[in-house]
């Protein structure tokens, strides 16, 4: 499907790993001018390499974006590049087992930064532009905000923000035909994800396990499918969809709990 985003430009914060970069690639494929921003300069620069390869053509901005000034910095720098934005892929930040019980007030505090506030600043800053183009903004949230983990208030509060901010958006920036939509992560096996399951005494075990709680396939959400659907949504071919919080998880988070395999 021509999705009519050649040479859009498309900024997608973490879009040098994981999820980001099967975002970035994508828009990449449908001619998109995507935008990595993170904090790490090499990753950035081997996502663009990617790119490059793949015959597409982008740019990369460096910034910590818990830091509201790194954030203003960012948006500048890709207006004055482009001069134009088109969209806006929230993506960035990492479960950081910020708990109740065990955590702090600067350590919950930090997590909101890290996973939540830089979503209000990118779109912030962006805002002008996207006005201009009657862009669309994507916010990437993850199930715990609606199922809970255990052991990570920072990340759940945050994400539960992500999808209230998502809906929050769609009402104000009607008037200037501005979409906002959210797509939910819930198991997908991306270097963070296996780095975490390498850290486990019963690593194998419990990916079996994690795959056979997934409805469809039994197996995990590729970052592909995540990122099929939010290029979608940021294309004019979802036109009238707006507000939406659309879970791309094989049936993982609302299918009857009698799907689960048995392992």
């Amino acid at each position: 499907m021509n999705l009519s985003l050649n040479e859009k430009v498309v900024i997608v914060t973490g879009g040098a790993k994981g999820i980001g970069e099967g975002i970035v690639s994508q828009l990449a494929l449908e001619g998109a001018f995507p935008v990595v921003i993170g904090r790490n300069e090499d990753d950035n620069a081997l996502a663009l390499e990617k790119v490059n390869a793949a015959g597409g053509f982008g740019m990369t901005v460096k910034a910590e974006l818990s830091k509201p000034e790194e954030c203003e910095r960012a948006v500048k720098e890709v207006m004055e590049r482009f001069g134009r934005i088109h969209g806006l892929v929230n993506n960035a930040g990492l479960n950081d087992g910020v708990s109740l019980e065990s955590g702090s007030y600067e350590g919950f505090m930090q997590s909101l930064h890290n996973n939540l506030t830089h979503y209000y600043l990118m779109a912030h800053y962006a805002l002008p532009a996207l006005k201009e183009s009657k862009g669309s903004i994507v916010n990437i949230t993850s199930k715990v905000a609606e199922t809970g983990q255990g052991g990570t208030s920072g990340y759940a509060a945050a994400n539960g923000g992500r999808n209230a901010l998502t809906r929050e958006w769609a009402v104000e920036l009607l008037k200037y035909g501005i979409r906002v939509n959210a797509v939910v992560v819930a198991e997908s096996y991306t270097p963070m994800y296996e780095r975490w399951i390498q850290s486990l005494p019963d690593g194998e075990q419990q990916l079996k396990e994690i795959n056979g709680r997934i409805p469809l396939g039994n197996r995990m959400t590729t970052t592909e499918e995540l990122a099929n659907m939010v290029v979608f949504l940021l294309s004019k071919r979802s036109s009238h969809t707006t507000g939406q919080i659309i879970h791309v998880d094989g049936g993982y988070v609302h299918l009857d709990r009698a799907l689960i395999k048995k392992t």
